[in-house]
């Protein structure tokens, strides 16, 4: 792990992951543009955006290109690589870093139906191969 990855201070929010979803599935975008595909179903409003987006900026995780009086903003963490770092994380913090450790708590709690065992059979084939 970089020390960007300890840094808890860097660390997404759930309400800057909704932002980042959002520039995820479509960028570049204004901030306005943000809010109208977030604020909504959050209760936000533009001026929580645009908070939002600035942490964002700060964190280096979108950055801002001028448009006239506007920025856009556009991600500069691929999802995969966030999700990736994410998951790596909650695997090592709660589960000693093992992840079959995971997937036995998941089991365990029924959270598993029979579609996610026969997923995870195929890809632990695959993965064997």
């Amino acid at each position: 792990m970089s020390d960007r990855d300890d840094k808890s201070s860097d660390r997404i929010s759930d309400a800057e992951h909704a932002v980042m979803e959002v520039l995820w599935d479509k960028s570049p975008l204004t901030a306005t543009e943000v809010c109208e595909r977030v604020c909504k179903a959050r209760g936000w409003s533009l001026a929580t955006v645009k908070t939002l987006l600035s942490r964002l900026v700060s964190k280096q995780a979108i950055a801002t290109q001028p448009d006239g009086r506007r920025f856009l903003y556009t991600p500069m963490i691929a999802r995969a690589d966030y999700v990736g770092g994410e998951s790596r994380r909650l695997v090592d913090r709660l589960f000693g870093g093992r992840p079959a450790t995971l997937l036995a708590h998941l089991a365990e709690q029924e959270a598993l139906s029979e579609d996610d065992l026969i997923e995870i059979e195929a890809l632990l084939k695959e993965l064997r191969q």
